[in-house]
């Protein structure tokens, strides 16, 4: 379980600057077209939130009281991402993602103990 945490991790701190990227193309193209729309705030809320888990889960993989901290982060980020996407279709890919990892990080904490 040790590494299916690092591995999340890993990954999370990876897109986070992908899903980054992409949110700040999706705000530009939403201020420029004047669409009221607020996916590109979102996706850098999940972009920060993803980096923020990313970091806790390897720093609390080999056990400790920061486990789920990671989890509500993932969850959190994957909810606001679905709730918020509008017409970048892409952040509901990477919300799922983010809930995903956050369910494997729960499941990794659980076994742990």
């Amino acid at each position: 379980m040790k590494t299916s945490k690092l591995v999340v991790g890993i990954i999370s701190i990876v897109l986070c600057f992908l899903v980054g990227l992409q949110s700040c193309a999706a705000g530009l193209g939403n201020a420029l077209e004047n669409n009221g729309e607020i996916g590109g705030t979102a996706g850098l809320i999940l972009a920060i939130s993803l980096l923020i888990a990313g970091i806790v889960a390897i720093c609390t993989r080999n056990g400790g009281k920061g486990g789920y901290v990671s989890t509500a982060f993932y969850v959190l980020a994957g909810l606001i991402g679905l709730l918020c996407a509008g017409s970048y279709s892409d952040l509901n890919i990477w919300s799922v993602v983010s809930l995903i990892s956050g369910g494997i990080c729960a499941i990794a904490t659980r076994k742990q103990k």
